[in-house]
């Protein structure tokens, strides 16, 4: 599989290339056109966490599901989920090997190709429900052109400006493109851009707003879902960490209910799925004497979620950031939240072609943060630089990207927590 990856990588003159046309042809080329429902999550944060919910309570229920998502962390597996499980590396070869057979003279994007790949899997599979994570945008990522059952829009804020736009208005438009007409459409930002709310009404479809359409609320050690005539109370806490996790997995519960003619699912399916739903790189926490946190927060709006989790989980100790972000994110808005956060910072370079050096951020971070600045190569550097800092009772926090997250977990054996550094 690793040389069908190598070969996608090149062969696509740019890693990104927004538009539906060319996937479609060869969509249609390869007869893509799944008779399970599909539900595409799409939003700016909160969307992997959302399929995981979803997939977890689905998959509770007894149903055959699949679940697309990206980026992955350490093994492109990650993005193709059948039954819960990573599809193995001849399953996703067959895939990429039957869009190609199928795509002519059609160039497509590596995320395009395995998108397609991993429906046709689905298909093969036989699964009952398919789960597609937006990778960007909505409106012209490579899961729009199959039709959803419903459609998710988590949140919507700043971030791939340079693709979507500058504006919240503009990226809610491009957000809002997964939503159908005559299908429910989910949106759990409770601020909504108003360019979203036309763009759902111009369609006719039928718009399911978090607190006015469906509501939550946490009670003193659970949570409770209204929407509707549905009143669900006593539910258990998510598995996966932070206050914002409420919202994601209301998301979810909104999704269900819309779909509940379609995909009904029992009460103790939901508490199982959200006891059960798991996700690396979400505040994942790695026990010790010096406790590391690892979260893939890298815009704005996820990292003031991540300084809201370090306010409501304090550390026995002191804090220290490992950072490293791409040179295309907003730096200064995601240090801005966290500049009080942490008692020392250690920046890190991340390499390639969106890569910046430790140096060029450690600017930022010096700007906005009076706390002391380390400069590394690379984020695993950093943390052993941190590791030598930190005492016991301190905690680690692992920060800005997913390839950060990931250089970090591929430096920790799979059997147990130990850094190997």
């Amino acid at each position: 599989m690793a040389d069908w990856l190598a070969r996608l990588e090149r062969a696509h003159p740019s890693a990104i290339e927004l538009g539906l046309e060319r996937v479609a042809r060869v969509r249609d080329a390869m007869g893509l056109r799944p008779d399970f429902p599909v539900i595409l999550v799409g939003g700016t944060n909160g969307k992997g966490s959302t399929c995981a919910y979803l997939e977890a309570i689905l998959r509770a229920q007894g149903y055959k599901t699949g679940l697309y998502t990206s980026p992955h962390l350490l093994r492109y597996n990650e993005r193709v989920r059948i039954g819960g499980a990573e599809a193995a590396d001849a399953e996703i070869a067959a895939g990429l090997q039957a869009v190609e057979a199928a795509r002519g003279e059609v160039s497509l994007s590596y995320f395009e190709h395995g998108t397609l790949g991993a429906l046709w899997q689905f298909v093969q599979a036989g699964v009952e429900v398919a789960i597609l994570e937006v990778g960007l945008g909505g409106r012209l990522d490579a899961v729009n052109v199959f039709e959803p059952a419903v459609a998710v829009v988590t949140t919507v804020d700043l971030d791939h400006q340079g693709w979507l736009g500058a504006t919240r208005e503009a990226i809610g438009f491009e957000k809002a493109g997964i939503f159908r007409a005559g299908r429910p459409a989910i949106c759990g930002d409770a601020d909504p851009p108003q360019s979203l709310l036309r763009h759902a009404r111009a369609i006719g479809a039928p718009l399911l707003r978090a607190d006015i359409d469906f509501s939550f609320a946490r009670t003193a050690d659970a949570w409770q879902f209204r929407m509707g005539e549905i009143e669900l109370a006593n539910l258990p806490l998510p598995a996966l960490a932070g206050a914002f996790q409420l919202a994601n997995a209301a998301c979810a519960l909104a999704a269900l209910a819309a779909l509940a003619g379609v995909l009904p699912v029992a009460l103790a399916a939901l508490h199982a799925g959200l006891r059960d739903a798991r996700l690396p790189g979400r505040f994942q926490r790695i026990a010790g004497p010096v406790e590391i946190v690892l979260d893939v927060a890298h815009n704005p709006q996820s990292a003031r979620a991540l300084a809201e989790n370090l306010r409501a989980q304090p550390a026995r100790g002191k804090d220290y950031a490992v950072f490293a972000l791409l040179a295309d994110k907003d730096a200064g808005g995601v240090v801005a939240p966290l500049k009080d956060a942490f008692d020392a910072w250690f920046v890190a370079g991340l390499a390639g072609e969106r890569g910046q050096s430790g140096e060029a951020l450690a600017a930022h971070v010096r700007a906005l943060s009076n706390a002391p600045v380390e400069v590394s190569p690379d984020p695993v550097a950093a943390l052993r630089a941190a590791k030598l800092k930190a005492g016991e009772d301190d905690r680690i926090v692992v920060f800005g990207s997913f390839y950060t997250v990931a250089e970090v977990l591929s430096a920790y054996s799979d059997a147990s927590p130990t850094f190997r550094g």
